[in-house]
Formats: C-alpha cells, sequence, structure tokens
C-alpha cells in the first residue's frame, strides 16, 4: 500500500467514525434498547446475513444487522458462514428473538434485526466474534456498534475464521459487485 492509499483510508475511517459517534451520542444505549421484539422461528437459512421466519403466519426473509457474511459463491467461507449460522441456531432450537433498531427494513423489503438466543446472546455478534462476518454497519442502525467492532477485533486479534491465513480474500461487497444478482 501505498502512502496516498493509507491516508486516505484513515481519513475515510476518521470520518466515518465521526458520523458514527455522532449518531450513537444522539441515540445513547438506553434509549436505543428496543422494546419492540418478537420470538419467532426460522424456518431457513439462506446464507451467512440471511434467514427467513415465520411472522402471522407470513413467511419473512430477516437481513442480520451489523455484519456482512461471505456470499454463497466465495467458496468455501460462503458455505462455512452458512452452516455457522445453522449450528448457532440449532442450539436455540431454530427460536430466536428479534431485536429490531432504528430502520426496520432494507430497501429490498427484508426485515432488519439482531437475532437473539433465549440466553439473550446476540447470534449477529457471535458471527463476527468467531470469524463467519465482518462488520458491515449501516447508520442509523448501530446500536451495538461497539460490541460489534470489538468482536471483530478480537476475531481479526486471533486470525480466526476469515481473518485467517487461509481466509477470505474478497469482501463480500466486492464480490456482489462483481457477481451481481439477476
Amino acid at each position: 500500500m501505498n502512502r496516498k492509499t493509507m491516508k486516505f483510508g484513515a481519513l475515510l475511517f476518521f470520518f466515518i467514525s465521526t458520523i458514527v459517534y455522532f449518531i450513537y451520542d444522539k441515540y445513547p444505549p438506553e434509549a436505543q434498547r428496543s422494546k419492540d421484539t418478537s420470538v419467532v422461528s426460522v424456518v431457513e437459512v439462506h446464507d451467512g446475513d440471511t434467514v427467513s421466519v415465520i411472522i402471522n403466519k407470513k413467511k419473512e426473509k430477516v437481513r442480520l444487522i451489523g455484519i456482512d457474511a461471505p456470499e454463497i459463491g466465495q467458496r468455501p467461507w460462503g458455505e462455512k458462514a452458512k452452516k455457522y449460522l445453522e449450528t448457532l441456531l440449532s442450539l436455540s432450537g431454530w427460536k430466536v428473538t428479534l431485536e429490531f433498531d432504528v430502520e426496520q427494513r432494507d430497501k429490498y423489503g427484508r426485515i432488519l434485526a439482531y437475532l437473539c438466543t433465549d440466553h439473550g446472546e446476540i447470534i449477529n455478534l457471535l458471527m463476527l466474534k468467531n470469524g463467519y462476518a465482518m462488520l458491515y454497519t449501516v447508520p442509523p442502525d448501530v446500536k451495538y456498534v461497539n460490541e460489534l467492532q470489538e468482536a471483530q477485533r478480537e476475531a481479526r486479534e486471533k486470525r480466526i475464521g476469515i481473518w485467517g491465513e487461509k481466509g477470505l480474500r474478497e469482501k463480500p461487497e466486492d464480490y456482489r459487485k462483481e457477481h451481481p444478482r439477476m
């Protein structure tokens, strides 16, 4: 990496951090914690960051907030992320609590939520902490941004999962640009 690229990266990081700080300042953790939660059954895992659940007898897609897991085509990590998410869900009997942030849906109509086990663990966080996803925050949905950042930092330091020696070679975001969905 040349100096110009490093300076630009540092400037971009500072700019994004500043925006996140001001949003987080405006919506402190106590005010952010949503009372709007519901226990649902997960009926399908599409990939490492998208599932389908049953809400009011209707099947709905849910996008996990704060993470970006490898796409299925990003072998082998796309399948590994999906399998790990399935493992986490099976430990909770495929029942989770949906916890919402500011935005309820994304531009594709998917519900945006944190998936929580009956023990209160946030599955989105576990995906990061164990190296099966990377941080992907989209303000104003930054309720757990500090916890998510810390989980990714730990995984990177331990060099586990996608951060390991034979880890992910391309960010999911970049992969999607090269392989757009039809």
